[in-house]
């Protein structure tokens, strides 16, 4: 409702606003974008803008602060990087054939999820926009894969697509698997059912590690059976049976009936490029949770940021086409479980690596295409700008390249496949080529667009406007010649048009037929009836020539937007080869091994090694290490001195399997890898102080993940557990962990530890082996040899590290004469046989019991009075229990 005194403008912005009431609006008048109340104290706080006001018609003064259209993309960039929406809302009719107000529209509405600018978006990882809904197994159909329920269980549907794109994904898995997949899909925002629907907080709690925008919708949106005649709509087909939609799929249908209607509020006209839905099956990919993504640091650091060094990404990534980079780190981050699909690609990576020069000429065809996948969808989506769509063209016009050099490889298997299947849309490009300047403007009105021969009438106008230029030239010598003034000059800008100027000098001289048009501070400007019509012709004829520009353009954008499913697929053929490509390159490079991959429950590495930080290391100074799990030998116990490089190996073995399960080389003189389901890691300590847990309390809540999801397929890796708390509660923890792992699990484990009492499950189990990280010792000093060999060890080392660390020399030969009072009176407890025995026998909830019956030391020391004792006499106390301990005479009793 238009209020009391307020203008036609402000009224028409309310209007808009209203409609749009949790998006920023960029309200489009004349070349600025301007922003109203909220919106502008918001910018001006986010942004740093320059906050003014417009008086409304009223008393009250408006708050407004505006910005440059042309500047626009920066400070959208700003905005949506800090999680705001942007409502885009422009002039869709010109200001000079409009009857009062212009009439402005919102085009789009711009949000994390929802962005097409290459501002917006990182080229070397998808940009998905997810949707999320929970089902109970009673209302969601059978289990996921066909799978036996529980009545109680939960399910989540979730539905992504990423609109830079088109890729579209339906996924329905368990609650305790949807961390993993929403973790590999990282979405920049998330639709879900408003707070009220039912399982807000189990929702809440999928959401919170993301770190995504969030975006409530009505529940009622996320009906499954709405979503499919929306679905069908979509696509134009007759049922979604063809896209291989189950009925165990609804949860993920519902999710996509709420994010395709979302999709087309953010962008009113339409999604025309988005690709039909491929649906996604447990157990075709291993999950991968968030505690192993990050200790592994697989794509990111653990730094944080967007910086991936020191990453197994950053290692692997040698793709040459932003597609590739994309689905590499889609691969790491969804390593195979099928034996059949990991040879498949292991043989084309094997192919590529055994041809270096083909390889090398595939590569350099693949360095010239550009991102096919995002400018094609832009085409389809008619925002591509001349240059992108030129850019489509050239990259469109190397594959026949690519082809060539495919084919002077050994083309089986999966490369065949794409070989057989190769369209390089080679009409298209030519069309694109022909069509488009070889160097197009970003924008219209910036130089020419369209290519001579293309239209005979914008030929004939760019006749006018280049023999418009000479014209000038000529009227020029001829008036110069005319009043005798040699400096006058004929020039032309957008607000005055075409003029004559003359120095004030020369005023005199000026013929009377010239008419006084702007003055300047040293000259005047003047024009002619002729160079009146002359204006007219030239202008008249520049003005069409760029609406005949933007009409042949915006047909061959439409052309090319209808193509968009054909150049969906070539993209990923394209991102497909060059995958295949860059790790047969680094294999090559680095001297990575194929490794033989087979369902047998067995791990068996020679010459491992750590593929990141040999990298960082000078070269051939990483020492490789062996590595050997099978069910006869399931479990290591690995100790060895802090520094040694435990949790380095642990790593390493984690990366080396999931390498191989991706499909790639490893870094090894050899591997055999029996296929895992799940790769578990416990490594490194950290807290999460926003949840109110400290360090043992993650540590804990981690262990317990592992236990609970680990099967007798799953690779564990676990350094330290138990370090967290008191010594004695710490390795009670880790010896029972150990067990049942071993026993209840029976998965293949590596735990790393500095508690050296558990290698004494080697002597209780016969499938646990000891190794430790080797050191020499000279005095008091060691070396690290960062070599694997079998047996336990039987120190840390730790005040020697401290050494290296540089504390004082006084704190260190302290500590080295506390350790030798503390090793001669340390009573290691028997955990094995008795112990264990013990704790079986022990009523549930009672704490294990380190000692069978109370010992006569501890009893004496607890009589002991030590505010009463002398110096003298708590010398002769100590000496008395140190000789009790070592057995030289009997346990002590009485009162000191």
């Amino acid at each position: 409702m238009k209020a009391s005194g307020e203008t036609p403008l402000m009224a028409q912005y309310r209007e808009i606003k209203a409609r749009h009431p949790d998006a920023i609006l960029f309200f489009r008048m004349g070349d600025f974008y301007e922003m109203f109340y909220d919106d502008a104290e918001v910018a001006a706080r986010v942004l740093g803008l320059t906050l003014t006001s417009r008086n409304n018609g009223g008393a009250a003064e408006v708050p407004l602060a505006g910005i440059p259209v042309k500047a626009a993309n920066e400070y959208l960039r700003r905005f949506v990087a800090q999680g705001f929406r942007v409502a885009i809302c422009e002039q869709v009719e010109d200001p000079k054939l409009a009857k009062g107000i212009v009439k402005r529209e919102v085009i789009e509405t711009i949000t994390p999820g929802a962005a097409f600018s290459d501002d917006l978006l990182d080229s070397g990882r998808n940009n998905f926009l997810c949707a999320l809904v929970l089902r109970a197994a009673s209302a969601g159909g059978a289990a996921p894969g066909g799978r036996g329920a529980r009545a109680d269980a939960v399910y989540v549907g979730i539905a992504a697509a990423d609109l830079s794109t088109g890729e579209f994904r339906l996924v329905t898995t368990t609650r305790a698997d949807a961390d993993a997949v929403l973790a590999r899909l990282a979405p920049r925002e998330v639709v879900v059912p408003s707070a009220e629907a039912q399982g807000a907080a189990e929702l809440d709690a999928l959401l919170a590690p993301l770190g995504a925008l969030v975006t409530a919708r009505q529940p009622w949106e996320f009906d499954h059976e709405r979503a499919a005649d929306a679905l069908t709509q979509q696509f134009a087909v007759a049922s979604l049976e063809g896209f291989g939609v189950q009925p165990d799929d609804a949860p993920a249908l519902g999710a996509a009936g709420a994010l395709l209607r979302y999709l087309r509020e953010v962008q009113p006209s339409g999604v025309p490029h988005l690709a039909r839905p491929v649906v996604e099956r447990p157990g075709g990919v291993m999950p991968l949770d968030e505690m192993t993504r990050r200790n592994l640091e697989l794509v990111e650091s653990l730094r944080g940021g967007e910086d991936t060094a020191g990453t197994l990404l950053s290692v692997l990534d040698r793709t040459q086409t932003p597609m590739g980079a994309r689905l590499l780190r889609q691969w790491i981050l969804a390593p195979l479980t099928d034996v059949a699909a990991i040879a498949a690609r292991l043989d084309a990576v094997d192919s590529l690596h055994a041809d270096g020069p083909a390889r090398a000429a595939l590569r350099e065809t693949l360095d010239g295409v550009r991102d096919v996948e995002r400018l094609a969808g832009k085409a389809a989506a008619q925002r591509a700008t001349p240059r992108e769509l030129r850019a489509l063209g050239d990259s469109l016009a190397r594959l026949p390249g690519v082809l060539a050099a495919l084919r002077r490889t050994r083309c089986g298997g999966v490369l065949a496949t794409l070989v057989d299947g190769w369209d390089d849309a080679a009409p298209l490009a030519a069309r694109i080529r022909d069509t488009l300047m070889e160097r197009p403007p970003l924008s219209f009105g910036e130089g020419e667009t369209i290519a001579a021969g293309q239209d005979a009438e914008l030929d004939d106008l760019r006749a006018v406007a280049t023999g418009g230029k000479d014209a000038i030239a000529a009227l020029q010598a001829q008036e110069r010649e005319r009043t005798g003034i040699t400096s006058l000059k004929v020039g032309y800008n957008r607000v005055f048009g075409y003029y004559i100027e003359i120095t004030n000098a020369h005023r005199d001289s000026v013929p009377a037929e010239y008419q006084r048009r702007q003055t300047l501070t040293g000259a005047e400007r003047y024009v002619t009836p002729a160079l009146k019509d002359f204006e007219e012709k030239v202008l008249g004829a520049t003005e069409r020539i760029e609406a005949i520009e933007r009409r042949v353009f915006e047909a061959l954008r439409r052309e090319v937007g209808q193509a968009i499913a054909g150049l969906q697929a070539i993209a990923v053929r394209v991102a497909t080869l060059d995958v295949f490509a860059a790790l047969a390159e680094v294999a090559a490079r680095e001297g990575y091994v194929r490794p033989a991959v087979d369902d047998e429950a067995v791990l068996e590495i020679v010459g491992g090694r750590h593929p990141v930080v040999e990298r960082m290391m000078p070269r051939d100074q990483f020492i490789p290490n062996d590595v050997a799990l099978a069910p006869d030998a399931r479990m290591i116990i690995l100790t060895g001195p802090n520094m040694a490089g435990k949790s380095t190996i642990l790593r390493q073995v984690g990366l080396l399997v999931l390498m191989a399960q991706m499909g790639g080389f490893v870094a090894a003189a050899s591997a055999r890898v029996g296929v895992c389901d799940r790769v578990f890691t416990r490594v490194g300590a950290s807290d999460n102080l926003v949840r109110g847990q400290s360090t043992f309390m993650v540590e804990m809540a981690e262990t317990s993940a592992i236990l609970h999801s680990a099967t007798a397929r799953s690779l564990v890796l676990l350094d330290e557990i138990g370090r967290g708390t008191a010594t004695w509660d710490g390795l009670s923890i880790a010896w029972a962990v150990s067990e049942h792992l071993h026993e209840r699990v029976r998965c293949k484990t590596i735990f790393a530890t500095h508690y050296h009492e558990l290698t004494q499950l080697a002597d209780e189990f016969v499938s646990v082996r000891n190794y430790n990280v080797a050191v020499e010792e000279a005095g008091e000093r060691i070396l690290f040899l960062h070599r694997l060999r079998p047996g336990g060890a039987d120190r840390s080392y730790g005040i020697e590290v401290g050494r290296l660390a540089g504390l004082p020399a006084p704190v260190i030969a302290r500590a080295r004469a506390l350790l030798k009072v503390l090793e001669g009176e340390q009573l290691v407890p028997a955990l094995a046989g008795g112990a264990r025995r013990a704790a079986a026998a022990a009523p549930a909830g009672d704490q294990l019991a380190l000692f069978s019956g109370p010992d006569p030391l501890v009893e004496r020391l607890r009589e002991v009075d030590a505010n009463g004792l002398t110096p003298l006499q708590a010398l002769a106390l100590l000496a008395e229990l140190s000789a009790a301990a070592r057995g030289e005479v009997p346990p002590p009793s009485g009162r000191a």
